[in-house]
């Protein structure tokens, strides 16, 4: 047996097998011709059977995919063998490229031409690199990047995943994910959260192992196993079993003392909202508005924006929705807002930061979240990104005055938000700690790199102290102003009860996350809680404080949590 060790980030435990997700495909050489001895016309036709190679294959997933996943899977194959793609790769080859280096070229012409024509044919320059990568796969008799086809479950192992690898990862193909790179926050992270799969991140070595190979997971522990034994199926077994008494939310969040912990979701848009409010969410403590600026090279109009954000508002009538303005830059970067060009875009301009380059985009984001809100019996609350001083908080709840929104708010991301936090509350109504980024910048270290998931640990001493800082703030001088988090923190059931000790007022999550964490909750009083925190709070590495709170709480080894 081969132990793997990483980091846990999405609870259950599983047996199965393992699919390596194939690596990135190599660019061809610059400049490379038809090999000795290959006519044109050969290279052609091999080009054009790659095409249709990949055409049938992704239609083929497409009839048997989820419905989101069909739309995109449908649009790639019809791209594989678009005619203008392919004339113009043949011109290419017939003046001398060999199929490999003529398919990318001429894709890559493209996918400009598109990016430059905007609006939904800039969407497609995305599937016009894809369908590249495929078809050059096929020429070379490699498996295509991405994730891979398979009519059986199987537990996927790879580098790390991208956003983009979400639309056809089927979760009922897919039973659970485990990558050598990565962090606590990285996408595989967040994906895997998401879709209630089990995950490690950051468990170097797993990607030599071959495919086929039989694991267990353990996406609580953060370990994986080879040639699982007796002991290691029954807790798989035990996991299924259990998963019952972590998947439903009868929508109250409180300790066993009865002390309410309003437990709200994450969503990107009214599709997510809906499920949310299935899940029994109540309410919506982030609403990420991003879903409506991405992927789009000019800023959606105002009653674009006001339909987005209506269709969230109308799934929790009488309900919190707390929506939080445009945070674009960094991983996040828009072409009409954002500067592409910045050395170090993590921290540059970004969140509100942007209304000081591009002014205007925020006031009329504000004004459309206010239209939105008309009519609705939502209590729609609004907090800015990337507030760092006082004054930033000051200006910004001007400006959703001026917009007519009653109850404007702060991230608190940024370090000094969390240093401030008394004098920051004392202009605006709430704070939401947004616990990805905070941990990011306190630690000074890229959430997204594996080989700094150690450090980028929300369970960081140094980050339940910014915490403890926070709400500190929020009672000081009879503030008395309601602080909650919103980051993947809150969907970690230890970390939960140790934020509500630390007196966080709410948690927001993926809703997939909810039921679970309510499960542990339950369990506790909040005095109980606050002992807790203070446990991990004397820790002197984020191991220990995980250890300390996990070990008052055997509910979670009971729950595979």
């Amino acid at each position: 047996m081969q132990n793997f060790l990483g980091v846990g980030v999405s609870p259950g435990r599983i047996t199965g097998t393992i699919r390596q997700m194939p690596g990135a495909l190599a660019e061809p050489p610059a400049g490379e011709t038809l090999a000795a001895g290959t006519s044109p016309d050969a290279a052609a036709s091999a080009l054009r059977e790659a095409a249709k190679a990949v055409q049938s294959e992704l239609a083929s997933r497409a009839a048997t995919a989820r419905a989101d996943a069909k739309a995109v899977l449908e649009a790639t194959a019809v791209m594989a063998v678009d005619p203008m793609l392919i004339k113009a790769a043949i011109k290419l080859i017939n003046g001398g490229a060999s199929a490999e280096r003529a398919i990318w070229d001429a894709a890559e012409t493209v996918a400009a031409m598109l990016v430059n024509l905007g609006g939904y044919m800039a969407e497609r320059a995305t599937d016009v690199l894809d369908v590249r990568a495929r078809i050059v796969a096929a020429l070379r008799g490699v498996p295509a990047p991405g994730i891979p086809s398979s009519s059986t479950p199987f537990i996927l192992v790879a580098e790390d995943l991208a956003p983009a690898d979400t639309a056809t990862l089927d979760p009922a193909v897919v039973v659970a994910l485990v990558t050598s790179g990565g962090g606590p926050q990285s996408h595989t992270a967040i994906i895997a959260r998401s879709l209630g799969l089990p995950a490690v991140v950051a468990a170097a070595g797993v990607d030599h192992l071959a495919d086929g190979t039989e694991v267990y997971v353990d996406g609580a522990a953060g370990t994986l196993a080879t040639e699982p034994g007796d002991t290691e199926r029954a807790a798989a077994a035990a996991w299924a079993a259990n998963a019952s008494l972590i998947s439903v939310f009868d929508g109250n969040g409180t300790t066993a003392d009865g002390h309410l912990v309003p437990l709200l979701a994450n969503v990107g848009g009214a599709a997510d909202a809906v499920k949310a409010a299935a899940a029994g969410a109540q309410g919506v403590g982030l609403l990420r508005t991003e879903f409506c600026f991405l992927e789009r090279e000019t800023e959606p109009s105002h009653q674009e924006q006001v339909e987005a954000y209506r269709g969230v508002f109308d799934a929790f009538p009488g309900k919190k929705v707390v929506v939080r303005t445009l945070d674009a830059g960094a991983d996040k970067p828009l072409p009409f807002l954002t500067d592409a060009s910045e050395p170090n875009p993590a921290l540059g301009v970004r969140g509100y930061r942007t209304d000081t380059t591009s002014p205007g985009v925020l006031e009329r984001q504000l004004a459309a979240i206010a239209d939105a809100a008309t009519g609705t019996t939502a209590d729609v609350w609004v907090m800015a990104p990337m507030i760092s001083t006082p004054a930033e908080a000051a200006d910004f709840a001007a400006m959703c005055r001026a917009a007519g929104l009653k109850v404007p708010g702060v991230m608190v991301e940024v370090p000094s938000a969390a240093v401030t936090a008394e004098s920051i509350l004392g202009q605006v109504e709430f704070a939401s700690l947004g616990t990805n980024d905070l941990t990011q910048y306190a630690m000074a270290a890229d959430r997204q790199l594996g080989s700094l998931a150690a450090l980028n640990n929300p369970w960081q001493p140094a980050v339940l102290q910014l915490v403890r800082l926070t709400v500190a703030g929020s009672v000081a001088e009879g503030n008395g102003k309601p602080v909650g988090v919103c980051g993947e923190a809150a969907a970690d059931p230890a970390l939960a009860v140790v934020l509500v000790g630390l007196g966080v007022s709410t948690l927001s999550m993926t809703a997939r996350s909810l039921a679970g964490v309510a499960a542990v909750l339950s369990t506790v009083t909040l005095k109980e809680a606050q002992e807790i925190a203070t446990l991990s709070l004397r820790a002197t590495s984020p191991e220990q404080a995980r250890e300390l709170a996990r070990t008052k709480l055997p509910v979670l080894a009971e729950l595979g949590l």
